[in-house]
């Protein structure tokens, strides 16, 4: 394992001259494409066959804002689903949901980085507000003809569509057109967007969230931006308006599942804030001061009528990442302190969490039946952590620098799975700013390789024969691991695959159906089809990339903590 011995930020200065590379598109001169094809491989191996790079999506080079080192880009998948058909409605034209129409609408409202004018500015947002001055950039032409007219009558959004912040820019991009640049930019003027998430269960009204470096919020309508490209924000709620409950940079939001509406705010001071959406924020939300910044508090507001309704300190220091287990039972976060914590939302309780090896964590994923989480950190280590457990299970090592993205990949399944619990497998994978994409099996055998056979009711042991404490039992309910466990005592996991998709530090990672997302920290968005996918799109043109939602795939067994420490070799 290497330790992060640097201090600027990207972990051992990986690709300190990369910054200033643009990402080059697949349909670029020769030369430049020869150039980069030369640096980077446009695809990699499993075993189940190859991912090919399908299509890029960046920010056009002509709108860089100027504080663009401000903010790290990250990214969000949304799909939106199709309108429901209003009563007396005339029915809607075929061609409106129709993926030819779709990219013809992206690049009619596309914002174009070749053309070399400024697109117009639109006021918008909520008025003067000085921590957020919210405008809308579009290439629209002026005196659009009837057809045009027509054509965006007719584009109701549908679709799926990835969203990406680069400096003080948020940016969207149709994921199925072919087309590199994005549809549609909001440009924060005062403060960048730093966070952003979608939400999938909202039946009407706003369901995209966007957190600020100022530590405003605002919620949004995703279809009426897309409705209304080239105009000013349209419908705008916000939240902590010029710093009302917290003055201190948003680090990320969520949408509390099946929550009706109700979102988490974290922010760099350590606390945590839960909203209702729609509800007024004008009532005073002003909470006292925080006693003890090392103890975990929650405090509810005083009014029935503010928003926020409730504060949860959760760290001295930043509060670094958040992610709600599938079924909203659990909150997870990490921290800069280094330790995760898991929460029960609904009673307000801490469960458990641990420390890290070495420094801070920056990411988290859940699994997607929830007995799993992962983390990673400036340890450069993937983290595997049990619920059932409530402690570490394995350490992932591969990476050459810190951990910034981890995710489960909820669409694989093992080809070699029968069902039994000794035989499950997760598929999951991580990023950082090594540059380097990695996948990783996490099954019972890799769990078991370190231990030697045990009695009944024993400790396992390891090679040194040692027995080891850290597997004697579940940590107690509500309490925190004060350290890491010792390297020893933790099984050892080895990347399926490493590979090196960009060429600067990365810092999202998204699994689809169909694909596999990778975003690096400059803007620049790679889709790596999944092997057999091009093939099938080149025989159905209606086959899309990216899908919506879908109910996560049963495992093919019941998974329990107990098989990896009862199963002897």
């Amino acid at each position: 394992m290497m330790m992060h011995n640097g201090n600027n930020g990207y972990g051992n200065g990986v690709m300190a001259s990369a910054s200033t590379t643009t990402s080059t598109a697949l349909t670029s001169s020769p030369s430049a494409t020869n150039a980069q094809s030369q640096a980077l491989k446009t695809y990699f191996k499993t075993p189940e066959g190859r991912y090919k790079l399908h299509y890029e999506k960046t920010h056009p080079p002509g709108l860089l804002p100027y504080s663009h080192s401000k903010s790290i880009s990250q990214i969000t998948l949304a799909h939106v689903k199709e309108k429901p058909a209003q009563a007396g409605a005339a029915p809607s034209s075929s061609a409106s949901t129709s993926s030819g129409v779709r990219y013809a609408a992206a690049r009619l409202l596309g914002v174009g980085g070749g053309n070399g004018g400024r697109p117009p500015s639109f006021v918008g947002g909520n008025g003067a507000s000085k921590a957020a001055n919210v405008t809308s950039r579009s290439s629209l032409l002026a005196g659009s003809n009837g057809s045009h007219s027509m054509l965006l009558s007719n584009y109701d959004g549908k679709g799926t569509y990835l969203i990406f912040n680069v400096g003080d820019t948020l940016f969207f991009s149709d994921l199925n057109s072919p087309d590199k640049d994005p549809i549609k930019s909001i440009h924060f003027s005062n403060s960048n967007p730093i966070c952003h998430a979608f939400d999938p269960e909202a039946k009407d009204g706003d369901d995209l969230l966007i957190g600020l470096y100022s530590g405003d919020v605002y919620s949004v309508s995703l279809r009426q931006q897309l409705q209304d490209v080239g105009k000013k924000l349209v419908g705008a709620q916000h939240y902590n308006k010029e710093g009302s409950v917290s003055n201190s940079r948003c680090t990320g939001v969520a949408w509390v599942p099946k929550g009706d509406g109700a979102f988490v705010v974290a922010h760099a001071d350590g606390s945590l804030y839960v909203y209702e959406k729609g509800k007024d924020g004008t009532v005073d939300s002003s909470f006292p001061v925080i006693k003890d910044q090392t103890q975990f508090s929650v405090v509810h507001a005083k009014s029935s009528k503010s928003n926020p309704i409730s504060r949860w300190h959760i760290c001295q220091g930043s509060i670094n990442s958040i992610a709600f287990s599938a079924d909203g039972a659990y909150l997870a976060t990490v921290g800069r302190d280094g330790y995760l914590r898991v929460f029960d939302y609904s009673k307000e309780q801490l469960i458990c969490g641990g420390k890290s090896y070495y420094g801070a964590l920056l990411c988290i994923a859940w699994s997607f039946d929830g007995k799993y989480i992962l983390t990673g950190g400036e340890d450069d280590l993937v983290t595997v952590w049990s619920m059932e457990d409530r402690k570490v299970v394995a350490w992932g090592e591969g990476h050459n620098s810190w951990v910034s993205g981890v995710a489960f990949d909820s669409y694989w399944s093992s080809p070699t799975s029968d069902g039994s619990e000794e035989n499950v497998m997760y598929r999951f994978g991580s990023v950082g700013q090594d540059t380097q994409l990695l996948l990783w099996d996490l099954s019972m055998d890799e769990i078991i390789v370190p231990l030697r056979r045990c009695p009944p009711g024993g400790s396992p042991t390891f090679s040194t024969g040692s027995q080891s404490s850290h597997w004697d039992s579940a940590c107690p309910v509500g309490t925190l691991q004060p350290a890491a466990p010792s390297m020893r005592d933790v099984p050892k996991l080895s990347p399926l695959i490493a590979h090196r998709v960009h060429l600067e530090p990365l810092s999202g990672l998204i699994f689809t159906e169909e694909s596999v997302l990778t975003a690096c920290r400059e803007g620049h968005v790679k889709i790596w089809m999944r092997p057999g996918n091009l093939e099938s799109q080149s025989n159905n043109s209606e086959v899309l990339v990216g899908s919506g939602p879908k109910e996560q795939p049963p495992l093919p067994g019941k998974t329990s903590a107990a098989s990896y420490k009862s199963v002897h070799r």
